[in-house]
């Protein structure tokens, strides 16, 4: 550590209150218009103009503690944690909610500095520590943030390694942004492709429903209760198996004879898609029997029809957006047996005209893989000079004359 660094505790340097209890923000508290309130999106998105929920004078002057000023930082704190933005000029006048925690810098730390600090390994590593929670983790008490422990230089500087983290994270976030539109470049140009071929009409192509295509089922689960329905017969797939390339990684899920008696089989050259929640439209196919539970659907094609040709069909964004279309949209998108049966998909009859377009598919599709893992190394070898950057501006080993190159 250098000579003229400190060990301090959060608390030496912030202010903090966190946000009111839930009961305090009921929904009868809310009006069409009045003071903000801020939640948890506000420090995950850095955004502090779209504002869902207001309160009145009155509300407002009981929770005045928890007022939100300019120069304040937020942080999230469930679910999401950690996530941190700094309080612009300008804002609204309002309040926090109970998912949020606001600190207050005193005059000993730039509070451009505190932020950068929030988002290094260090510091992301004592919350994870000291948060609780299993399914949605929470950040731990004031009390125990207040004592996290970190290295402080003099102000001045604070003020020259924040200068230089603007400008490195100005080009990392540059090039983050170049490599993501290379990626959905990929993406588009394997759909521009996908389209050109599912659109066509004419002579020798054909429009089907899918239930006109083969056999359509959809998965269920055999009792879990009884764990002689679970054994090491046939894989039994869940959405979490399906692949970026349309394979299935079928992990240890596998059901025994009694488990497939009491399921549902998919003879081999069968095109599955999930049908139901945030993965729904995710599409994979088989060259071995399977299972699999009720959030899947299945056709096994008639001989006339290629699987994979059907696949590639099923992810264009042509079907894709029957899919949607369809869904009943509650609390989860669904598309149940019936709807998804009755999706139209055009094809070519000639099984030589099919193998020739499955082989066009698979040399564009294997270009695109490609260049899209390239680019996610690109994004992950970003990621780890930022934390490496961020390392050595906390540790005291950014010097004056460092440059950084992305």
């Amino acid at each position: 550590m250098r000579e003229d660094w400190e060990i301090k505790k959060l608390g030496e340097l912030c202010e903090f209150v966190r946000g009111p209890f839930g009961g305090s923000l009921k929904k009868s508290c809310f009006v069409e218009e009045g003071y903000a309130v801020y939640e948890q999106q506000h420090a995950i998105y850095d955004q502090f103009n779209e504002i869902r929920y207001f309160i009145d004078d009155k509300k407002f002057d009981e929770m005045s503690r928890f007022e939100l000023k300019p120069g304040d930082l937020i942080m999230s704190c469930s679910g999401t944690i950690g996530k941190v933005a700094i309080v612009p000029d300008g804002i609204k006048k309002g309040i926090i909610n109970q998912a949020l925690l606001k600190l207050t810098p005193n005059n000993n730390i730039d509070v451009q500095y505190l932020k950068y600090w929030f988002l290094s390994d260090d510091f992301l590593q004592k919350i994870a520590k000291h948060s609780k929670g299993v399914a949605i983790k929470n950040v731990a008490s004031v009390k125990i943030l207040k004592t996290i422990e970190f290295l402080l230089p003099p102000l001045i500087e604070q003020k020259r390694i924040v200068a230089i983290l603007d400008k490195a994270f100005e080009a990392i976030d540059k090039a983050n942004a170049n490599v993501k539109r290379n990626i959905e470049n990929a993406e588009e140009m394997f759909q521009s492709k996908l389209n050109e071929i599912f659109s066509q009409r004419g002579e020798g192509w054909e429009e089907f429903t899918v239930k006109e295509l083969g056999d359509v089922q959809t998965g269920t689960t055999p009792s879990t209760k009884d764990e002689s329905n679970y054994g090491d017969f046939i894989p039994f797939v869940k959405p979490a198996h399906f692949q970026p390339d349309g394979s299935l990684d079928y992990g240890d899920s596998m059901l025994s004879k009694k488990g497939l008696e009491n399921g549902r089989l998919f003879k081999k050259k069968s095109v599955l898609m999930v049908c139901i929640g945030a993965s729904i439209g995710k599409t994979g196919y088989t060259d071995i029997p399977v299972s699999s539970n009720q959030q899947i659907n299945a056709v096994t094609p008639k001989d006339m029809f290629d699987a994979k040709l059907i696949y590639y069909g099923m992810i264009s964004r042509y079907f894709f957006d029957q899919v949607l279309l369809n869904a009943s949209q509650t609390t989860l998108p669904i598309i149940n047996k019936t709807k998804w049966s009755n999706l139209k998909l055009n094809l070519p009859i000639d099984k030589e005209v099919q193998r020739n377009i499955i082989s066009n598919l698979d040399d564009v599709r294997s270009e695109t893989i490609s260049i899209i893992d390239s680019n996610k190394r690109k994004l992950e070898a970003i990621e780890e000079l930022k934390k490496s950057i961020l390392q050595k501006a906390f540790s005291g080993e950014l010097t004056a004359n460092e440059t950084v190159a992305v």
